[in-house]
């Protein structure tokens, strides 16, 4: 395999992680919740879907959390190294100067984080700009 062609795969993997960390956070738990509401048809269900929900999203999670896991180690695989990047996050850093090595992260560990700051900055937006208030007379 060339050099290209290797840059090419990882950066594929890296992408494939990306959208996975998503579908993981967003598309798992939506979509066992759309199936759980096709299950009934009055406004008051039987605790069925809620059970179907409650242990369908952690298994699914789990499950794919294992798939991002494999293509975690086939970018390691692809690219020669171990699937870990140096990098610390700032406040995780020591303000004393110590200079011990920290564990590396993988690329995939930089990737859920990544996804889950966003996340959380987009809830904050969404929170503080386009909720509303939901108490009455406001």
């Amino acid at each position: 395999m060339t050099t290209a062609a290797r840059k090419l795969a990882a950066l594929t993997l890296i992408l494939l992680m990306s959208i996975g960390s998503v579908v993981l956070w967003i598309g798992i738990p939506l979509g066992w919740i759309v199936l759980a509401s096709h299950m009934t048809d009055t406004a008051a269900p039987t605790l069925g879907p809620y059970v179907l929900v409650l242990f369908g999203i952690p298994v699914t999670m789990f499950l794919f959390g294992r798939l991002l896991g494999r293509l975690n180690a086939m970018y390691g695989s692809i690219t020669g190294t171990a699937p870990e990047v140096e990098w610390r996050p700032p406040w995780l850093k020591s303000m004393r100067g110590e200079r011990d090595t920290p564990r590396p992260s993988s690329v995939l560990d930089v990737v859920m984080i990544a996804s889950v700051t966003l996340a959380l900055i987009a809830f904050a937006i969404w929170f503080f700009a386009f909720a509303g208030s939901s108490l009455p007379g406001s």
